[in-house]
């Protein structure tokens, strides 16, 4: 089955306004364009139902009734049970209230995985437990590639192991890691698994039931969303920690880690996000409950992706003037590509721009990940990121402007 893309298109406002045309979006790894849907519940929201919710009056109970149905539907599409996804103000935010749940639970002695191929937002907090005695163990990439090899974490396996942090995907390195294979080996090792999928998500919700993590991160601002943390924490350890929330919030699973007060609004418009996808389902013929759409239309996107990225991958590998971070055969990477020119790359972004490119040239909290494949932190890496909107003209005008580019 073809994406069609003019469907798809025309679900995004963006692409209808003017101060946007003749532009070809590639910092899609950043944050994407907002949907329809999403737009829509947002306004409505805003306009109709922006009173406190869960009350007895009209608006206040339409308005609670939006924030579950975002939950809810959700949950479906990821094939998890609806108190187990959290809405927060950020990964960030979502993750750094996760560690704080584990400095309390864990002893020290004990220990957690971390890798040096996540953004920071899913190793920092982690790696600050070291003040309290938490043992912190790197798994670390290969210079060259980038890649985690799971023998390595086998190595770094043992029974202090409390927690494995990973991510889906990096969002400079870009390889898909088999997070259905790490999580068995840990589970078996007795860790809990946490799995920042903020790269990854974006290129279809994945069914996180299947892939069996305990703990699931990523940001509806790139899925096409509002700007909120999506955090999804499987029952058995949900319960296990000590809730972070209000003592007498302590009962319900998805307030337990959501110390503040969460954005009614924002959750309300996730919902759009699930109507968004349904719209495709719909649309391709696509039939069967929400984890059987959830999981075609994820299939459907990343299909489009690679057809799209394997030119540019082969673009970027004959030239002899840059090198490309991660794997060349696009069936087994997301679509963000970062290259190191061996200068700084912000004037090179800044150079695109007037050719109708919008990418970026940064870091990217990568920190680590650069550092450890002999990257310049400072000087950044070229950043080209895109999603199942991107058309095959856009990623030819790319290539066409970084050969004037570069």
């Amino acid at each position: 089955m073809e994406l069609d893309i003019d469907f798809v298109r025309a679900q995004f406002p963006a692409f209808a306004e003017p101060a946007l045309q003749g532009q070809a979006f590639f910092e899609n790894a950043g944050g994407s364009y907002t949907c329809a849907p999403v737009i829509d519940r947002l306004t409505r929201f805003y306009r109709q139902r922006k009173v406190q919710p869960y009350g007895a009056f009209e608006a206040s109970r339409l308005g609670g009734a939006e924030m579950d149905e975002a939950r809810s539907r959700l949950a479906a599409i990821m094939g998890v049970d609806t108190d187990e996804v959290s809405f927060g103000p950020s990964t960030t935010q979502n993750t750094y209230v996760l560690a704080q749940a584990f400095r309390q639970w864990m002893q020290p002695g004990e220990a957690i995985i971390v890798t040096n191929q996540d953004h920071e937002a899913n190793t920092g907090p982690w790696r600050r437990l070291a003040e309290d005695g938490i043992e912190i163990r790197e798994w670390q990439i290969d210079p060259a590639s980038g890649h985690l090899d799971p023998a390595d974490l086998e190595n770094l396996l043992d029974e202090k192991v409390r927690l494995v942090c990973f991510p889906h995907c990096s969002n400079v390195v870009g390889e898909i890691n088999p997070v259905v294979e790490i999580t068995a080996m840990a589970h078996a090792a007795g860790a809990f698994v946490c799995v920042d999928g903020v790269s990854y998500a974006p290129h279809g919700i994945p069914d996180i039931g299947l892939l069996g993590p305990d703990i699931y991160l990523f940001s509806s601002y790139k899925t096409y969303g509002p700007h909120q943390g999506i955090m999804v924490i499987r029952r058995a350890l949900g319960e296990a920690l000590p809730n972070q929330g209000h003592y007498f919030n302590g009962d319900v699973l998805y307030k337990r880690f959501t110390p503040a007060g969460p954005d009614h609004a924002q959750i309300a418009a996730c919902a759009g996000m699930a109507d968004y996808l349904g719209l495709l389902a719909d649309h391709h013929g696509i039939a069967g409950d929400a984890p059987d759409k959830g999981r075609a239309v994820h299939d459907l996107m990343r299909g489009h992706e690679t057809t799209l990225l394997q030119p540019l991958l082969d673009y970027l590998k004959k030239r002899n003037d840059l090198r490309l971070l991660g794997p060349e055969d696009a069936a087994t990477r997301a679509p963000t590509v970062a290259i190191d020119l061996g200068r700084a790359a912000k004037p090179v972004a800044d150079a695109l721009a007037p050719h109708g490119i919008m990418a970026g040239g940064d870091n990217f909290y990568a920190v680590r990940a650069l550092q450890a494949m002999g990257v310049d932190p400072d000087q950044g890496v070229l950043r080209l990121s895109f999603v199942h909107y991107t058309t095959r003209e856009e990623v030819e005008k790319l290539i066409a402007a970084l050969d004037r580019v570069l």
